[in-house]
């Protein structure tokens, strides 16, 4: 693409809330001003995470960035992400091109608005024609949960195989999502309504961009991911709409690697004997530090994530966009041309990581329903272990074909649990919020996108009763234990940010999970394996039992660990406690790349983990939130202009900017605000700021 074809005429365009509405003559020139739009807004964010997929954070973030940047050269990122772009189609990797143009043409004069590079020191770098794809693995490489293989084995190998099952439940890193579909039938207006919400980490600025792209071949209104072109995860061309949700498939597998140098050479076991390995040594600037090598391993099953050159054994990741060289990249400029569901089904066929559960519907009554992505057929063992690399019996054989998919009859939800991905995957969430939402939605008949929050904010928390289920067997208590368990009894289970109840429950739950934690007959499993730190979220204990807790309290009690007095002496140090409300322990805590040391206390938040409003922190850990829903959104097919949405910031990147946090009122209180089509209500801004 040359530099004229880059600065061909779009145009700029604002609602009051200042999210960017963009229209050009022709879908490249519409990719170019994407990414200028991109670089102006949110500068700072996109270029941690070009730095991040590259290994590079370090360099300007410090020691504390070491242990991402060490595993992002290991896993081998930036490589996978030039490989898949190698094999992009000419006219994807052409639409790519022009929006990395974009970024380029503006991202250096950009930068300037935003206070973060001068404070660290960073010059905005230059983005290649592959970097938006490797912004995408950044953010999905760790989507599947594959170091949970890490921790069955520990646990494995500690307990016991038979112990693997007890922790077998939605893990603390494992990002999901809530999402619906009603058919024309249940809704207020006879067409179609989809809505749901990402959970992610809550980041400042946000994972999601609200944006527009209009251009003589389509119109698409969505929640794009800064640093990647179209959009691909939630979008309404005003004919098709359609969303996504983890489908939390299974499908990175680890292999035990045995390894031995030879000479110059490395050499890794595999089934047919001895073979040499890809080996070369990088080099990790840190800055306040001396730099940092980094051993890069490759056999024939995938990168070395555990282990080096000179150790004996290792483990290696073997995961589909490695493997194909492929991550489906085609599909985004298909999905924003789609005008019927069948074109948005033909598009998702292609779709290789992550592995989601999609949903779409169009105006003239279409329904979609169905998994995309690509999970490979292999041993049973792969999906729960890390399995013997020098056995044949753990290849991969080829691709599950076709992907599960379902009727929609009245109305569809997708939460990330055990349901039509089921075949694909081997730990799914509880089925708490699939439930509620079920029960919310057929509470009602003639739905409006206006009612749909009313679902969004639900705090119900389903997963209370197996605790509350103790607690109500227990006798012969202490006047105030008798008093908050009588308390707790009748408690609505709704967490509320006011409710005292739902703080006495969340800290008795706390309590729990310290005392099982810190149970001898967990003791082995309290110190991990010396696995790489990025690794910790999932080996840590005391978030493993917090997460499981529902499951170690109703289903096979643990060898030696007397449930009722857990519950019992953990209701007695809490029953001492005075009463505070839910909001004041639960507060919002969004991860920065620059953490601003003198920001206080976050805002109060309603919500669990297992509610629909899924505001989660880590029991036993913290009640302070770090993942939530990223965005809202009701899609309506009758009306694009009655769509809703709202993300938990705002559309602006920049601190101090009038558009940074504006949505933040809106998105606290549970309220969805307008997605303004009309153009005329729209302010055109100069593309020189």
């Amino acid at each position: 693409m040359t530099e004229d074809d880059a600065r061909r005429p779009a145009r700029r365009f604002r609602d009051s809330w200042g999210v960017p509405h963009l229209r050009a003559d022709d879908p490249l020139a519409l990719a170019a001003a994407q990414g200028r739009a991109t670089a102006y807004d949110r500068a700072w964010q996109i270029e941690v995470e070009r730095h991040r997929a590259q290994g590079t954070t370090a360099a300007f973030l410090g020691a504390d960035a070491l242990a991402w940047d060490r595993f992002a050269r290991q896993v081998r990122l930036a490589d996978t992400a030039r490989r898949c772009h190698a094999a992009l189609d000419p006219a994807t990797a052409e639409w790519v091109g022009a929006y990395v143009d974009g970024v380029n043409d503006g991202l250096a004069d950009e930068a300037g608005r935003t206070p973060e590079f001068a404070a660290v020191g960073l010059a905005p770098g230059r983005w290649e024609p592959w970097t938006p794809l490797a912004v995408w693995l950044g953010h999905h490489i760790l989507f599947a949960g594959f170091p949970g293989k890490l921790w069955r084995e520990h646990v494995a190998h500690q307990l016991g195989p038979a112990s693997v099952d007890l922790f077998a439940i939605d893990g603390p890193a494992v990002a999901g999502s809530n999402g619906w579909l009603l058919a024309p039938e249940r809704t207020g207006t006879g067409a179609a309504l989809l809505a749901g919400d990402p959970h992610r980490f809550i980041e400042d600025p946000g994972v999601y961009q609200q944006i527009r792209l209009a251009c003589p071949e389509y119109d698409v209104v969505g929640l794009a991911v800064p640093g990647v072109p179209g959009i691909a995860h939630f979008g309404h061309t005003g004919a098709v709409a359609w969303a996504i949700t983890n489908a939390m498939a299974d499908y990175q597998d680890l292999y035990a690697e045995r390894l031995r140098r030879d000479g110059t050479r490395v050499r890794a076991l595999g089934p047919d004997g001895w073979q040499d390995v890809h080996h070369h040594v990088e080099t990790i600037e840190v800055a306040g530090a001396e730099p940092v090598r980094v051993d890069v391993v490759e056999t024939d099953r995938g990168p070395l994530i555990v282990g080096g050159p000179d150790d004996e054994t290792g483990i290696s990741l073997r995961y589909p966009p490695r493997v194909r060289s492929e991550l489906g990249f085609a599909v985004l400029p298909a999905l924003l041309r789609a005008r019927t569901v069948a074109d948005v089904d033909a598009a998702v066929e292609r779709w290789v990581e992550p592995v989601n559960v999609v949903q779409a519907a169009d105006t003239m009554g279409g329904l979609l329903h169905r998994v995309a992505g690509a999970v490979p057929v292999r041993h049973p063992d792969n999906c729960r272990r890390v399995v013997p690399a020098w056995e044949a019996a753990h290849a991969w054989r080829g691709w599950h074909t076709p992907m599960p998919r379902a009727e929609v009859t009245g109305r569809a939800v997708m939460a990330n649990d055990r349901g039509l991905a089921a075949p694909l995957g081997v730990e799914f969430a509880p089925p708490h919020r699939a439930r509620r939402i079920g029960e919310l939605l057929d509470a009602g008949q003639r739905w409006t996108a206006d009612q749909m929050a009313a679902v969004h904010t639900d705090t119900y928390l389903g997963s209370a009763g197996a605790l509350l289920a103790v607690l109500r067997d227990l006798t012969g208590l202490a006047p105030a234990t008798a008093a908050l368990r009588d308390r707790l009894l009748r408690w609505d289970r709704r967490m509320n940010a006011d409710s005292t109840d739902a703080a006495d429950f969340a800290t008795l739950r706390a309590a729990v999970v310290r005392r099982f934690a810190a149970h001898p007959a967990l003791a082995a499993l309290a110190d991990p394996p010396a696995y790489p730190e990025v690794f910790a979220p999932w080996l840590a204990l005391t978030p493993r039992v917090g997460y499981a807790l529902e499951h170690l309290l109703g289903g096979t009690a643990l060898p030696g660990v007397d449930v009722a007095a857990v519950v019992r002496a953990a209701a007695e140090e809490v029953a001492a406690e005075r009463p505070v409300p839910w909001g004041d322990l639960h507060r919002l805590t969004p991860w920065r790349a620059l953490p601003d040391q003198a920001a206080g206390p976050g805002a109060r938040l309603d919500g669990d983990h297992d509610c629909v409003l899924a505001t989660s922190s880590v029991p036993g850990v913290t009640h302070r939130c770090f993942r939530g829903p990223a965005a809202r959104f009701v899609w309506d097919l009758a009306r694009r202009a009655d769509s809703r949405w709202v993300v938990p910031l705002g559309a602006s990147g920049v601190p101090g900017d009038r558009h940074h946090d504006d949505q933040s009122p809106a998105w606290l209180a549970g309220e969805l605000l307008p997605v303004t089509t009309d153009w005329a209500e729209l302010t055109e801004e100069p593309d020189e700021q």
